[in-house]
């Protein structure tokens, strides 16, 4: 609330009357003037002072994000990718009236999921991958486009894009790829796999054995499972009968050979089923961030003892740590092919 001042002069002086004398007696004085005046002011009125420095900014910012809501992080964005929206980090994705649901998880984030076939000298594999921009950057393990000469990726939407390969890092099997001509897709929200425990439920997104967009659930059954992939070229190719990608885990090999030159990672392991075609594919909390990218899962094959014939997943499936995806994304994007 605003006060007013009275200025200096508003109340007359008052000056001190004669007695007044009736047959002899002297009169009472006058009464006192029912408000007293107020004290003369000595200089002018103060004015209000403008706020300076980090007050002012702060108002302006608070004004600012007043007037555009939640539009802010996304024009932040905006201008640091040079018009291409990329991932967030950590938000809530699933709507909250279906927060913690598999459905909500799937319809919010089956959008960010592609399919890519690769075709190499060998012949074709299909994995997986997520889009990590609205202008068609897309993150994926390295051994699903390696030796690749032509790449084909198909959106959530079924439209079909050709697809360069930016950056490529066989060391933690992740490779960057763009697909040409495409604009307005929805990026992922990648979250914080740090944060992740044992016992979280997850969804897994993919497109194992070529089937577009399949969700599957369960959860994170360990953690920093040292997982070891080949970083040679040639491993697009299934090498065991029920098309596994070939590795190692706990000292032992499976679906085939993974050659003389390999690399090993900490990686996040779920019962979530995966499926060949799933590499590439993302690992998702409840609600909707990518915590890891689907890299290798087990499935026994007919040689091993005591394993049927044809066996699936077996809810072995392991998945690259987001964290380690969003350390490596600069190198990526700076076109690095190691």
């Amino acid at each position: 609330m605003t006060e007013t001042f009275r200025p200096s002069g508003e109340y007359p002086p008052q000056q001190s009357p004669a007695p007044v004398h009736h047959g002899g007696t002297q009169g009472a004085w006058p009464p006192p003037p029912a408000h007293a005046p107020e004290a003369a002011r000595t200089g002018p009125a103060p004015r209000r002072r403008r706020a300076k420095g980090p007050v002012a900014l702060l108002a302006a910012v608070a004004i600012a994000a007043a007037a555009v809501g939640g539009g802010t992080a996304y024009a932040v964005q905006t201008l640091t990718d040079q018009g291409a929206t990329s991932s967030a980090t950590s938000t809530d994705v699933v709507p909250t009236s279906q927060k913690g649901t598999v459905s909500g998880v799937a319809e919010a984030v089956s959008p960010s999921i592609v399919e890519i076939s690769a075709t190499t000298a060998q012949g074709k594999s299909t994995g997986s991958g997520v889009i990590t921009r609205s202008d068609g950057e897309v993150i994926t393990n390295n051994h699903v486009i390696a030796g690749a000469t032509s790449i084909k990726v198909r959106t959530h939407d079924g439209k079909t894009y050709d697809a360069e390969v930016v950056g490529t890092d066989s060391k933690k099997d992740l490779a960057l790829i763009q697909l040409k001509d495409a604009s307005g897709l929805k990026a992922a929200t990648l979250g914080d796999s740090d944060h992740v425990k044992v016992g979280d439920e997850v969804v897994a997104i993919g497109s194992p054995e070529g089937l577009t967009g399949t969700v599957t659930s369960g959860i994170v059954s360990a953690l920093d499972r040292d997982v070891t992939v080949s970083t040679g070229e040639g491993q697009e190719q299934p090498r065991s009968p029920q098309g596994g990608w070939p590795f190692e885990f706990g000292g032992q090999e499976f679906n085939g050979d993974t050659g003389s030159s390999k690399t090993t990672y900490k990686a996040l392991q779920t019962d979530a089923s995966l499926n060949p075609g799933n590499s590439g594919g993302a690992l998702i909390d409840m609600n909707g961030n990518i915590i890891g990218i689907n890299s290798a899962m087990y499935s026994p094959s007919s040689t091993q003892a005591g394993a049927e014939s044809g066996s699936g997943s077996v809810g072995l499936g392991f998945a690259i740590p987001i964290n380690t995806v969003k350390d490596d994304l600069g190198k990526l994007r700076s076109g690095s092919k190691t």
